[in-house]
C-alpha cells in the first residue's frame, strides 16, 4: 500500500519585523540561506541543511506569542555553540548534558523566542547499555550461515553462492554482530566495507524481527561508529542507503541526506 512520505516540517513564527528577523538568523545564528516575499517583506524564511524556519509579519500576535520555542537537532554541536558565543547570541542555557541523553543549549532570539540546539550525547555511552540482558555486541563478521539466517529472518533474499559471499565477508573493513548469549544465536549484524582510507560503506544492517525495537540495532551501529571514530582517517566519507522511514534512526549516528545517483546492473535489459 502506498503511503505518504513526509520530507520535513517548517515551524512558522509570528514576528514584528521579517527583515530584521531574517538578518538576525543569518548574522547571529549562522543560517546561510534566506528568502523573503513582499516589499516590504511580510513573509520570509531561513534554512540550513535540513532545518527550515518561516517568519510571518504580525506584530500584535508576535507580542502575545513571545516565548515560542523551536528544538533543532544538529551534529558537531560544540562547533555551533562556539560560533553562537562568538556572534554574541543570548544564550539562556549553556551547553550541557541533559538527563534524556542529549547535549543541548538554548538561545533567546530578538523576538523573545527560544531556540534549543541539541545533539545526541556521544562518546560516553557504552554500546551494551540498555540492551536486553542476554544480548552482547561483538566486533566480528557473521558466518555465512549466520548471515543467511538473518537475511531470511528479515525477509530479504540473495542468490549469491557461498564462495562469493565468503569473499565479501573476508574483505570487510569491520563488522559487528549481536548475539543472544543464552543460545549463541546471532540476532543482528552490520557490515562495513570500504577502501580503508577515504570511503566506507555501511551495509546489511539487520536485526531479527523479534528483537527489533529493543535497541539492538542501535547498539550495533554504535559499535560501527566507535570503530570508525578510532580507525577511519580524518575527513573519510561514510555512506549508506536507506529508506525515508529509517532516516531518523541513522541521523542519531550523524548520517545526513545528500545528493547521489545509483545504477542497477540489469543484464536482461536491451
Amino acid at each position: 500500500m502506498i503511503e505518504p512520505v513526509f520530507s520535513h516540517a517548517e515551524p512558522m513564527l509570528q514576528v514584528s519585523d521579517v527583515t530584521e528577523t531574517v538578518k538576525y538568523w543569518q548574522e547571529v545564528l549562522g543560517f546561510p540561506n534566506q528568502w523573503t516575499w513582499g516589499d516590504p517583506p511580510s513573509h520570509g524564511g531561513v534554512s540550513w541543511h535540513g532545518a527550515f524556519i518561516q517568519f510571518s509579519h504580525n506584530s500584535e500576535f508576535a507580542e502575545k506569542a513571545r516565548g515560542q520555542s523551536i528544538w533543532i537537532r544538529v551534529t558537531h554541536i560544540e562547533i555551533l555553540y562556539g560560533m553562537h558565543q562568538k556572534n554574541g547570541a543570548d544564550i539562556v542555557m549553556p551547553l550541557s548534558r541533559q538527563p534524556y541523553g542529549f547535549d543541548e543549549y538554548v538561545i533567546r532570539d530578538l523576538n523573545g523566542n527560544y531556540i534549543a540546539f541539541a545533539s545526541p550525547a556521544s562518546g560516553k555511552t557504552k554500546s551494551s547499555e540498555n540492551l536486553p540482558g542476554p544480548v552482547k555486541i561483538t566486533g566480528r563478521p557473521p558466518t555465512i550461515i549466520e548471515y543467511r539466517n538473518l537475511i531470511q529472518a528479515v525477509g530479504w533474499s540473495t542468490s549469491v553462492p557461498d564462495k562469493m559471499l565468503q569473499s565479501q565477508l573476508d574483505q570487510l573493513q569491520y563488522a559487528a554482530v549481536a548475539e543472544n548469549v543464552e543460545n549463541g544465536e546471532v540476532i543482528g549484524c552490520a557490515l562495513l566495507m570500504g577502501d580503508g582510507f577515504s570511503f566506507y560503506y555501511v551495509k546489511d544492517v539487520m536485526v531479527q524481527p523479534a528483537w527489533q525495537g529493543k535497541r539492538v540495532g542501535t547498539a550495533i551501529m554504535q559499535e560501527i561508529s566507535r570503530w570508525l571514530g578510532e580507525n577511519a582517517p580524518d575527513k573519510a566519507m561514510v555512506g549508506l542507503f536507506t529508506g525515508e522511514t529509517l532516516k531518523p534512526f541513522y541521523q542519531q549516528f550523524h548520517f545526513g541526506p545528500t545528493f547521489g545517483m545509483i545504477r542497477i546492473i540489469d543484464k536482461n535489459a536491451k
